[in-house]
């Protein structure tokens, strides 16, 4: 599949997220228990437009698995289970947090990544964006450094992926909680949004990405039935 979506993305540096390439923004989980968090999210649905990101869901939060994440990831830190699915395949914003997330891939997806220290002037520009082929089956952490946003899809299916952040993260911050800081957008949420994001935009996200809203392309069912992938 890479292979295919590298062919189709000519104008992106991709890599997949096993590779050394992706040392400097996380790490691949391979003791995480994919197959307790897959099989939670097997009830959750992809919606027909857009994304639907819930910050924490009762069934991922099993009391077991919570506290293996809390113990093994975060150093006893209270955590987040949710999920984001969905149908994006554009930039749109970046986003940084104040601790790791966990991304667990129950299908295939890309993420479009960056550096935090490579902000300027509350601004990023996207030439310095990396694209990573996630299979499905990957567990990763992302440092609190790497700048990320939703995933984006591969096929017309959209995609699948459990989202693991400390307690209370992307939850709902008044003005005052905000302060002067132009950038905090949520709880433990600090985002970069592109202008053609028009509901970031609408709710007063800072308008800090600079350059092209990269789009990910990805083959046609006709074209995945040719590959076999």
């Amino acid at each position: 599949m890479i292979d295919v979506l590298a062919e189709l993305n000519q104008h992106l540096e991709l890599e997949n997220v096993h590779s050394e390439a992706f040392i400097p923004y996380g790490i691949v989980l391979s003791d995480f228990p994919y197959d307790e968090v897959a099989q939670h999210m097997e009830k959750t649905v992809i919606p027909e437009e857009g994304n639907r990101y819930v910050p924490s869901h009762p069934d991922l939060e099993d009391e077991a698995l919570k506290s293996f994440v809390e113990k093994r990831y975060y150093g006893g830190m209270k955590v987040q289970i949710g999920y984001c699915n969905g149908n994006n395949s554009s930039l749109g914003g970046l986003e940084y947090h104040k601790g790791s997330e966990i991304n667990v891939a129950i299908t295939d997806l890309v993420l479009l990544l960056g550096h935090a220290n490579d902000i300027f002037d509350n601004s990023y520009n996207v030439k310095k964006i990396k694209a990573f082929f996630v299979p499905a089956g990957s567990t990763i952490e992302m440092y609190q450094t790497t700048l990320h946003l939703a995933p984006c899809k591969v096929s017309e299916a959209g995609f699948k992926c459990a989202v693991i952040l400390p307690e209370g993260t992307n939850t709902p911050l008044d003005d005052a909680e905000k302060g002067y800081d132009p950038l905090l957008f949520m709880r433990n949420k600090w985002l970069l949004a592109h202008k053609e994001h028009e509901r970031f935009m609408k709710l007063g996200a800072h308008n800090g990405i600079v350059g092209e809203n990269i789009t990910v392309a990805y083959p046609s069912k006709e074209q995945r039935r040719k590959l076999n992938v």
